[in-house]
């Protein structure tokens, strides 16, 4: 019985179980896949290219008013319905060849399209900085460039498979009319060959998306690291009076076509951001692009930060050598146009600066330990890495000098200064961090004892050394982190620069409140995200021994830069687990605060299950986080609970991930609190079980979630898992009143954990 449908309802949708063929009697369908379309019409039958499988690959929806026909289908059942309906065989092979010219269509416009991105992306960049060093303008960095390389496809599909099916749309009709009965099984081999082949090539197809996302992201973002805002910064300095302005003004309306309908780029996003560009230069025509009166604070602090380089020298009190070598360097540094460049000469001069600044640095904090009116240059030196007003430019100096009396750590809240980490390190209040050896202080001392290096005397000595133990900070942690923290790593430069500055620094700075806000955004979403289990025992108090977990906030440490990413340097301190986390992160956070804390805790979390479970992290025979989301990434494959598009999705994942379980997790569980939490599905099935499963949500999520079908089964599970949890407390609790006894607090603690 045929089935009506109007224009834009959705006839099958992608991941819904496949059962049934669908013979299109009038109309037109549109068949979509994340990375393309294409049509069908009367006499074509849906469901062709998902033959192999048991869930639909493509989502169609019709086009106009629609009727067809369902015929009920299992895997290999093409045999039986063709000696049922012989009619059918030629007319299923054609509609099918025709599907996969389409399929072959996608692919190669796929193909050239990322090639067309690539060097747009890469010519629009390099166009930039010519730009830029012709007005004499540092040009800015676009992180995360250097990542970005032409397509290469590691699992791309021979051409020969190519020009075999361009080929057989035209011998199909041939070979039909010639073949004799029987000749069903021949045509059934055919027809699941060639739908398995339709898989691989949309697999190929999904890479290619995310390749072109991954440009798309480069070309605008939320952010505004985009080439988008470096052309449009760059448009609005230099004014539409310039020479030069017509061309860049073309560049940026010719840029607004290409991301106008950019399938990767949020509409909204897109809108915004053209409506910004507009309303400024609206207002540039109106009230003209002269340089605008000088802001009385620069003025008012311009006398204030004069001769920076050389107070900050006299400060550290470093030899001749260091102290000229480094002024020529930073000489020679602010004459450069492009901070940036690859060249050999550049890139020494900014490896030779690096090596100074930590001397420089290093010996100003020693001399900062016994001064009670540090001056404010060397505050900003030690907060923001600023060494030069010139350098740093005449409005951003201003502002560090604004900030830099005022601006403080919180202690109480876990948050400081990379300045002010070092002197709790000093002070005996923090251990020292590990080294890029994952080696502590403790146990680079004892190593040198063991080596016979130095003696058990010396050890203890040198264990409770004030001036040796932050030392081993500045020296190992320090300038690893600083760079990491940076995020570009091969035109890193310690110092602070103008042309880093790549958007408002008010609107950057990390403050602590801003930390404090985003932890507890991550705390609302997920409850558990800073605890660790731990064995409580108290057989006095009734208590022979129990499992409670105990929440411990992570320290945060703000490095002097300007920086796009955060790290997750170690997740206890020494070997006790109830030590805090050591997260880092710029003080001039380019990138969203809460992304980058929300990734910080994924890989937190990561870590820390790794060090409960040791050497058995990924053993399925031991239940854990990272044991089951192994399993769930090693074996994918073979999963029946995935669709074929999801396999598609974590294959694509795990190569820019460069095959890391690590990577794969913190990517997820980012999705996890920043889209799933909103009742926004972006997981796959499996992947959702687990983070529900190991990182739930509060109960207020939980029960706004529990309307969604998506959600029901492991909501459930959840439930019964921890009634199991609380009736077992609800007896701890009589044995304790029948004793008369007070329920100890980390007893009630862990009822209020389970009750979260």
């Amino acid at each position: 019985m045929a089935k009506e449908f109007k224009r834009g309802d959705i006839i099958c949708e992608s991941g819904q179980p496949f059962n049934s063929l669908h013979m299109i009697l009038k109309g037109t369908v549109r068949a979509v896949y994340s990375d393309g379309e294409f049509f069908l019409d009367k006499g074509d039958f849906i469901g062709l290219c998902e033959l192999y499988y048991d869930t639909y690959i493509f989502t169609y929806i019709a086009s106009d008013d629609v009727s067809i026909a369902p015929i009920p289908y299992k895997i290999g059942g093409l045999i039986t319905l063709f000696g049922r309906q012989p009619d059918f065989a030629p007319l299923i092979t054609s509609s099918c060849y025709k599907q996969m010219k389409n399929v072959l269509e996608i692919y190669e416009f796929s193909k050239y399209d990322c090639t067309n991105l690539y060097h747009y992306l890469t010519d629009s960049y390099n166009e930039y900085v010519k730009l830029s060093e012709r007005h004499l303008i540092s040009p800015r960095s676009l992180p995360d460039l250097e990542t970005i390389e032409p397509l290469s496809l590691e699992e791309d599909i021979p051409q020969w498979l190519t020009d075999y099916y361009e080929n057989m749309t035209s011998v199909i009709p041939q070979m039909l009319s010639s073949l004799k009965v029987p000749y069903f099984d021949y045509l059934n081999g055919l027809l699941m060959k060639t739908s398995q082949d339709i898989a691989e090539i949309l697999s190929v197809c999904r890479m290619m998306y995310d390749y072109r996302a991954d440009i798309a992201g480069l070309l605008m973002n939320k952010n505004r690291l985009d080439l988008f805002d470096l052309y449009t910064t760059l448009f609005f300095r230099i004014g539409h009076n310039e020479e030069d302005s017509t061309a860049i003004s073309a560049a940026v309306g010719r840029m607004m076509i290409n991301l106008e309908g950019f399938g990767s780029i949020r509409r909204d996003l897109y809108e915004d951001r053209v409506r910004e560009y507009k309303e400024t230069l609206l207002f540039m025509e109106e009230h003209g692009s002269e340089t605008p009166l000088e802001n009385p604070e620069v003025a008012k602090n311009a006398a204030a930060v004069a001769n920076s380089l050389n107070i900050i020298l006299e400060y550290a009190g470093c030899d001749a050598q260091v102290t000229t070598d480094f002024r020529k360097y930073i000489a020679e540094y602010k004459k450069q146009i492009d901070k940036n460049a690859a060249d050999d000469d550049s890139r020494r001069l900014r490896l030779n600066i690096t090596k100074l600044y930590y001397t420089i640095y290093t010996a100003a904090f020693q001399a900062s330990l016994h001064d009670h009116s540090i001056p404010t240059i060397l505050k900003m030196f030690f907060l923001f890495g600023y060494v030069d007003e010139e350098l740093a430019g005449e409005e951003n100096a201003s502002y560090l000098y604004s900030i830099a009396e005022s601006f403080t750590s919180s202690p109480e809240n876990h948050v400081y200064t990379a300045y002010d980490w070092l002197k709790a390190i000093y002070r005996g209040e923090k251990e020292p961090s590990r080294n890029e050896f994952d080696m502590d202080y403790t146990a680079f001392v004892h190593e040198k004892k063991v080596t016979g290096k130095i003696t058990a005397a010396q050890e203890a000595q040198l264990v409770k050394d004030k001036d040796k133990r932050v030392l081993f900070e500045l020296e190992n942690m320090f300038p690893l982190v600083n760079k990491i923290t940076f995020g570009r790593i091969t035109t890193f430069c310690p110092v602070f620069s103008d042309h880093n500055v790549l958007k408002d620094l008010s609107k950057s700075l990390v403050t602590p409140d801003q930390i404090v806000d985003a932890i507890n955004k991550i705390r609302s979403i997920d409850f558990g995200a800073y605890g660790r289990e731990t064995i409580y025992s108290n057989p006095e108090g009734g208590v022979a021994k129990e499992f409670v977990n105990v929440e411990v906030l992570p320290d945060v440490v703000l490095f002097p830069n300007v920086g796009i990413r955060g790290v997750m340097w170690q997740e206890i301190e020494g070997k006790r687990r109830t030590t805090p986390a050591r997260f880092m992160s710029s003080i001039f956070q380019m990138e969203d605060l809460l992304t980058t804390l929300t990734r910080l805790t994924g890989e937190f979390r990561w870590e820390m299950c790794k060090r409960i479970q040791g050497a058995r992290w990924n053993d399925l025979s031991e239940r854990s986080l990272t044991s089951d989301y192994f399993d769930y990434i090693q074996f994918y494959k073979k999963n029946i609970d995935l669709t074929s598009e999801a396999k598609d999705k974590i294959k694509s994942a795990m190569q820019k991930a460069k095959n890391s379980y690590k990577e794969m997790f913190v990517r997820d569980y980012v999705i996890w609190v920043t889209f799933e939490a909103d009742g926004v599905p972006r997981l796959n099935k499996v992947a959702r079980n687990v983070l529900f499963t190991y990182c739930p949500f509060t109960k207020d999520i939980r029960e706004r979630l529990r309307t969604n079908p998506l959600y029901k089964d492991i909501l459930d599970r959840y439930t019964i898992r921890t009634s199991q949890k609380l009736h077992h407390m609800d007896n701890l609790y009589q044995k304790l009143q029948k004793s008369r006894l007070e329920v100890p607090e980390p007893i009630a603690e862990q009822r209020k954990f389970l009750e979260s």
